[in-house]
């Protein structure tokens, strides 16, 4: 168990999940669909990841009050994430996204950000103890302006902020200089850097433009064929596991809430990417999304010393 502490800012959502034969055309109304809700967003995603794999961790988020945000507290309580700092906005509603897939797995999603879209700096200097953490792991689904704050004072402090920049914006050279970690997958890492991300080659090229605008360390997920790893001193690839993928909606979410349990635990960089790839791997073998994260006594994982 880490002693560390992980504070997760981000995003809570109420995905609303419509399974149906085929999705309807604009102006149609198709009969027969079955509904799912699931506890979603990126930021929760994470916190949840993290907390089930052995982290000590702080989500800082904000929800409507409104039966969404009150189940979602309930949830991170439940899953042992200190909710202090999950700030309830009178005013506007929680996070919601409208998902339809149709037998293919095809999907059309609506995300009505609500809530998430209000938690300001104003909101991060409340959390009293963000100076305590090890590890400041963000996404991209509350506001920009908000995460340049979270890591100009983190930077100042000396703290280890992770950014997983999905969904993929552009991000300025500022936020990018001294950071940790940036753990984009394929098409994030090609949008930001402008360069085609496939294979190990093309993301170690990309991982070169991250590393020259004063990012620390780069991790591109590649999906089935595993993440690429490079700093200044070395780069390698870690294999995934070959597993039969049934959905892939929070493996990155998964991977990047391990990625912060192991920097916290202080393995080497090996071990942790090795940790969070079989995680991820484990995620894809089940439906949903916080309910496809593993436990940490699911994932079989050893650390391996060289």
């Amino acid at each position: 168990m880490s002693t560390n502490k992980i504070i997760v800012i981000g995003s809570s959502n109420t995905d609303m999940v419509v399974k149906s034969p085929v999705l309807p055309k604009p102006g149609e109304t198709i009969l027969g669909g079955t509904f799912l809700m699931n506890a979603g967003g990126k930021g929760a995603n994470q916190a949840v990841a993290a907390a089930r794999l052995g982290g000590d961790v702080t989500l800082v988020a904000k929800v409507g009050n409104d039966i969404f945000g009150k189940q979602s507290i309930d949830g991170f309580k439940k899953e042992n994430i200190n909710t202090d700092f999950v700030f309830i906005d009178k005013e506007a509603p929680s996070g919601i996204a409208l998902i339809m897939v149709n037998e293919e797995g095809e999907n059309c999603i609506v995300v009505a950000p609500g809530a998430n879209a209000l938690l300001l700096a104003a909101d991060i200097e409340q959390v009293i103890n963000l100076s305590e953490a090890e590890i400041i792991l963000m996404q991209l689904e509350i506001p920009i302006e908000t995460i340049a704050a979270v890591a100009k004072f983190a930077k100042a402090n000396n703290q280890k902020v992770i950014i997983n920049p999905a969904p993929a914006q552009k991000l300025t050279d500022e936020l990018l200089n001294g950071l940790y970690l940036i753990t984009p997958n394929e098409t994030e890492a090609s949008l930001l850097t402008g360069l085609t991300v496939e294979d190990e080659i093309t993301a170690s090229q990309a991982a070169e433009v991250f590393l020259s605008k004063g990012v620390q360390n780069v991790i591109i997920t590649l999906g089935k064929q595993g993440a690429y790893f490079q700093n200044k001193d070395s780069k390698f690839k870690i294999a995934a596991p070959i597993v039969k993928a049934l959905d892939t909606t929070a493996a990155g979410d998964t991977f990047s809430g391990a990625m912060a349990v192991a920097i916290a635990e202080k393995m080497d960089w090996a071990n942790a990417i090795k940790f969070a790839v079989k995680a991820a791997s484990v995620s894809v073998t089940r439906m949903g999304a916080q309910s496809s994260v593993p436990m940490r006594s699911e994932i079989g994982f050893e650390i391996i010393t060289v």
